[in-house]
């Protein structure tokens, strides 16, 4: 794995990871329905084909190209027209099919990546691979040998997965992968003065320093938008914030004069 950085196109988030995640590597991105998971990996390939001109592949076991094409017009991003340019791939497949055309070196994926010069890769989702084996021990190897292949063709990819907890703690799953992959992103849903907000970090990034802040970001008409980190409340994580105790006591009792 190379020591080089690649950018989301998201300063506030590079600034995170010290600018950028690590040429070649594998990183998990986690959270529940709607938190905006399938958006930031749309907004890191695209942003990769426009602003640094690094081909995109997304393999998707969810949703059908025009489905992509449809929802990253929301934000002005033309797939359709990147795809006529030979600049980006989408691709409707299945967990089998894609392992097995990623791992034997003449198979489809791995030639649409060779022949399109592929540098950043996002695969929607990894939850699906829980179909093919009911064996934990099994599902892992699974996961290491498409994550492996991924890593072989030396392309940096962006692996969404699902989280069924909206809020509270993070449900107990039995994939393996956030062991497997280099960097492991968390979004959540948090409730702050009775409304919900959404909160992202970093749990892991194998290789380089990263901030330990709890950051919020919003789904802007532009995409995604990292801002600054939750001051003054703990519990963050949780799903259910509160005051620090010195801001609890500066809310009853004011400022010091």
């Amino acid at each position: 794995m190379s020591t080089k950085r690649v950018s989301f196109g998201i300063r506030p988030f590079d600034e995170m990871i010290c600018g950028g995640l690590l040429e070649g590597s594998a990183n998990l991105l986690e959270g529940a329905p709607g938190t905006g998971k399938t958006t930031m990996a749309m907004q890191f390939i695209y942003n990769g084909i426009t602003m640094y001109d690094e081909p995109g592949l997304i393999i998707t076991f969810e949703e059908f190209p025009q489905q992509y094409y449809h929802d990253a017009l929301q934000f002005g991003w033309d797939f359709k027209k990147l795809e006529d340019e030979g600049k980006l791939k989408i691709i409707f497949s299945d967990p089998q099919t894609a392992l097995d055309e990623l791992e034997g070196m003449d198979g489809e994926f791995v030639t649409i990546i060779e022949e399109f010069g592929i540098k950043r890769v996002a695969i929607d989702s990894m939850t699906h691979f829980e179909s093919l084996s009911d064996n934990e021990h099994v599902q892992r190897d699974i996961e290491r040998r498409f994550i492996n292949a991924l890593k072989r063709e030396g392309v940096t990819s962006i692996l969404l997965r699902e989280n069924n907890s909206l809020l509270g703690q993070i449900s107990q799953i039995s994939s393996k992968i956030p062991f497997i992959v280099d960097t492991y992103i968390v979004l959540r849903y948090v409730e702050i003065d009775s409304a919900i907000e959404k909160a992202l970090c970093f749990l892991k990034m194998r290789g380089s320093d990263h901030h330990k802040d709890i950051r919020c970001f919003r789904i802007t008409s532009n995409g995604i938008e990292v801002e600054s980190k939750f001051s003054g409340r703990e519990g963050i994580m949780s799903g259910f914030t509160h005051s620090t105790p010195q801001d609890a006591f500066v809310n009853v009792f004011g400022k010091k004069k």
